[in-house]
């Protein structure tokens, strides 16, 4: 099968290499370079110039789609090495044409270096709306479905013109996964995970979110997912509770840093009463004794060890709200991290009667464990708004912390027992109905040493952990739509 191809324009022996890789698979299809506008056009034997502005532009789109004459179209995102497996551009085609998918993307090798590692990918599903689906660097699309997609497109983007094309791709045909490793790009971000994830909160990065955000919420009206800003009042004072608040720190073997934590708490001023329940998810290492000893030193320390021994980090969480001690407000705590200072508590349930919500989300401040600030520093969300959070809560990969909830209400849902994205879960569950309030203040300081467990994963358990929340937001998905066609 002819497959056209557009490739970014680097230098030009890089792109030179490129397009040799892709004319022996092409087909005798058309391979275009794509470059930017003003630049001079390089001599590429073989190779059709079209000028852009930027890949992510609805004029570069255009333009792409435009040109396009063979039933798919392979482009490629990367301006760096490319090599291809053998006849790995039909295997797609071959898939693409046999699934009438609008979309293919195969698992590749990453060169690191000297090195050179496997990167397998996931499947895409109805939640995988976020606009950092990780597709690789190649993707074969469908010319008539990139036709359809342009045709129904409203908004001139110059950031989000891809990301709105394969979301509109997705609702009329699907994006298929080749779990083979097809092809070998060059990793250009050498960052860890624990940093990467926090690059759509970057203010530097605001432009590019606020288109993002647009595409998202097209979208979302486009499958009847999209939710009004119309949401269900709280009663605050409906039941009794022994205290107003109460801290929820869910462990496990964090001995050097527990005490820290619950002294946070501990130190709290407020004109309410309050308490901290600690989840001991049957600790090993002295943890069990530092919190017995705090324990009994002050009556507002609450030690709880589960008689289950299969429970995650959401699992200890359900502990802690159903206790007889809990209060009418739930607010969390990591066992690695402190308060960052003595009005918090106060903060957070001023913010529940002052924005009527069920859920309050404050903001922190990344730091190393002598409280240090590193980057990527405030961690703020201001890409919430009351009026879209709850829609633009799909697209994102968090919701921001510390949280803090209605007890009757997180009770009435419950967290999944997992030990990642169990607060994700909840925040979707509880923004269907009702409104989250914001915190823009550090409340809490997040500190990061070297026993974190997110600061650097493996490709593994990012794939794992995405998977996990796209499955969530699927499921959320599903249910909103489901809710809007109840209401017609």
């Amino acid at each position: 099968m002819k497959i056209d191809c557009y490739i970014p324009y680097s230098d030009k022996e890089t792109t030179l290499h490129v397009a040799q890789k892709l004319r022996e698979q092409a087909d005798g299809g058309t391979i275009y370079l794509l470059i930017k506008e003003k630049t001079p056009a390089p001599d590429i034997d073989g190779c059709a110039p079209l000028f852009i502005d930027q890949l992510q532009s609805s004029k570069c789109i255009e333009t792409i789609v435009g040109h396009a004459t063979t039933p798919y179209f392979l482009l490629y995102s990367k301006d760096s090495e490319l090599l291809l497996e053998a006849n790995a551009l039909q295997k797609m085609a071959e898939v693409g044409t046999t699934s009438n998918a609008g979309m293919v993307y195969a698992d590749y090798f990453e060169k690191k270096g000297d090195s050179i590692e496997n990167h397998p990918l996931i499947d895409y599903q109805l939640g995988s709306v976020r606009d950092d689906f990780q597709f690789g660097s190649i993707l074969l699309i469908s010319t008539q479905s990139a036709q359809k997609a342009l045709a129904q497109a409203k908004t001139n983007y110059q950031f989000a013109a891809l990301y709105d094309l394969r979301l509109k791709i997705s609702q009329k045909a699907p994006i298929v996964h080749l779990s083979e490793m097809l092809y070998t790009e060059v990793e250009q971000d050498q960052r860890a995970s624990g940093e990467k994830q926090f690059d759509y909160v970057n203010p530097r990065n605001r432009a590019v979110q606020i288109e993002m955000e647009a595409a998202c919420t097209e979208h979302l009206k486009a499958i009847n997912a999209y939710l009004k800003p119309e949401f269900k009042t709280v009663d605050f004072g409906t039941e009794n509770f022994p205290v107003e608040a109460s801290v929820i720190i869910p462990v496990k073997n964090r001995v050097s840093t527990i005490c820290d934590a619950i002294s946070s708490v501990l130190a709290q001023k407020a004109d309410f009463p309050f308490n901290v329940i600690i989840v001991d998810n049957h600790s090993t290492d002295g943890t069990t004794e530092a919190i017995q000893k705090m324990a009994k030193t002050d009556k507002r320390v609450v030690h709880v060890i589960p008689e289950r021994q299969d429970l995650g980090i959401g699992g200890c969480w359900n502990e802690g709200l159903n206790h007889s001690q809990c209060g009418r407000f739930a607010v969390q705590l990591d066992s690695d991290d402190i308060y960052s200072g003595p009005s918090t508590l106060q903060k957070v349930v001023d913010a529940f009667h002052a924005q009527n919500c069920a859920m309050v989300i404050g903001t922190y401040q990344i730091t190393n464990f002598q409280l240090q600030p590193i980057p990527p520093g405030v961690i703020d969300h201001k890409e919430w708004t009351p009026q879209n959070g709850r829609n633009n809560a799909l697209r994102i990969n968090g919701l921001g912390a510390p949280r803090a909830f209605y007890t009757p209400i997180a009770r009435e849902i419950s967290f999944p027992n997992s030990s990642y994205g169990e607060d994700y879960a909840m925040g979707l569950a509880i923004s269907r109905n009702y409104q989250i309030g914001r915190i823009y203040d550090v409340l809490y300081n997040c500190r990061r040493w070297e026993g974190n467990s997110d600061a650097a994963l493996s490709i593994e358990k990012v794939n794992k952990n995405n998977l996990y929340k796209d499955s969530l937001r699927t499921q959320e998905i599903t249910a909103r739509i489901t809710q809007n066609q109840v209401a017609i």
